[in-house]
């Protein structure tokens, strides 16, 4: 079974926003066994709305449809709706006078004509009601294929999804199982991972397709299993999985569904009462931010430095004029100071340290753009690494970000209990 999502906006197309609605009703489509075919953007304008229909009814049994359903001018999709279906708008009193009620209790303007038009809906459609806002959502038939629009406002589309919308697929449609399993490795690069696997991913059922999403020094693979047998999918899956291990063992860090790399880090830290700290220059909090985000960080994560500039890394961090001038910012003697001072100001059981060239020019370095450092401090010492990663300023950063969080996860787990 398939689907297909049109989303309405100039806005989209100008990349003034970024399309989230399409990726969140992708996944839940997935979830109940309906896979997305395709996903397309199209003006506010009449002709494109009726071609991208009509061709979506060739292409998929569910068509879902998001924005253009405000009060303004250039909101079509409704109207293009009635002349796609042969219908005409009435008016629906119970969506007028919710839409009359927010305005009384929530919207600081007058409620007007423009307002009243959002409550005339075409009379062949189901109606979704909306109640966090004033654009109802539809529900359409047509030659056994399903049309669904809804607001492109996320928070009101997401609810509508998510207590109407995938209920009614649910029980419209005879659905396939469709089970997603993610492995998520640090340390090698997809060509290189591809060769160790080429024997086992050819040995795969034709049922289940593997698939590499390479993203900055971790490389994510997804194993895809479509089938009418739940128990079969999940158990070939499991099985898959596991020889996996028996083939990269040393470079899986987690699953996706599961726990990432910084909770499993947090979960480490926190089972053992030990605590951690960053100090990063061209990375700019990013590792910190990552460290932080996991509910419950603050029982183990202390705090980071950002030291930029290098005046931060003499005056905070403590680092010797003389210890620069002698090896430069960029190099290992300085990110092993990082990693060392910041675990001793916030009394720490670990640390991580960054410096490097990201690019575009070399600032208060003779290091090649691209050159990284990378410094961690753990009770049983102080060591760093030294990465090329590239030219590209992000790729850089991102990189690093990265093979910080492997290395750290490798370190705290070396020095836990659990390791023996």
């Amino acid at each position: 079974m398939t689907a297909e999502i049109i989303t309405v906006g100039d806005e989209i197309l100008i990349g003034q926003i970024v399309d989230t609605n399409s990726s969140f009703i992708a996944k839940e489509l997935d979830k109940i066994g309906i896979a997305v075919h395709q996903i397309t953007a199209v003006e506010d304008e009449r002709n494109h709305i009726l071609s991208t229909l009509e061709a979506a009814h060739q292409r998929a049994d569910v068509v879902i449809i998001t924005g253009g359903l405000g009060p303004t001018k250039d909101d079509l999709t409704k109207d293009c709706l009635c002349e796609y279906f042969d219908d005409e708008l009435v008016l629906n009193e119970e969506v007028l006078s919710h839409i009359k009620l927010l305005f009384e209790k929530y919207i600081d303007t007058p409620f007007s004509e423009l307002n009243r038009q959002q409550a005339f809906l075409p009379a062949s459609a189901d109606v979704l009601f909306n109640r966090y806002g004033t654009a109802a959502g539809m529900w359409f038939e047509k030659e056994g294929k399903v049309y669904v629009s809804l607001p492109g406002v996320p928070f009101e589309m997401k609810a509508l999804m998510e207590e109407q919308v995938l209920p009614k697929l649910q029980e419209s449609f005879k659905r396939p199982f469709i089970v997603h399993k993610t492995v998520i490795t640090y340390g090698m690069g997809e060509s290189s991972l591809a060769e160790k696997l080429e024997f086992w991913e050819e040995n795969l059922p034709d049922y289940i397709k593997l698939a590499y999403l390479p993203n900055l020094g971790k490389v994510r693979l997804r194993l895809t299993g479509r089938g009418t047998n739940l128990e079969q999918l999940e158990d070939t899956i499991n099985k898959l999985v596991t020889s996996l291990h028996s083939i990269i063992g040393e470079i899986i860090v987690g699953y996706e569904d599961e726990n990432s790399i910084e909770v499993q880090i947090g979960h480490l830290l926190a089972s053992e009462g030990r605590s951690l700290a960053t100090a990063e220059s061209f990375t700019g909090g990013r590792i910190g931010s990552l460290l932080a985000s996991p509910p419950g960080a603050s029982n183990y994560y202390k705090g980071t430095v950002v030291s930029y500039a290098t005046s931060v890394k003499q005056d905070v961090l403590e680092i010797p004029e003389k210890l620069i001038q002698k090896h430069s910012v960029v190099s290992s003697q300085v990110a092993e100071a990082m990693a060392r001072n910041v675990k001793r100001i916030f009394k720490t059981d670990f640390a991580i340290s960054t410096t490097g060239n990201a690019g575009p020019t070399k600032g208060d370095s003779e290091e090649e753009i691209g050159t990284v450092f990378i410094g961690i401090a753990t009770p049983a010492g102080v060591y760093s690494k030294k990465f090329v990663l590239g030219n590209h300023r992000e790729k850089v950063i991102g990189k690093a970000v990265n093979k910080s969080m492997e290395l750290l996860l490798e370190e705290v787990f070396k020095n836990s209990e659990k390791a023996g």
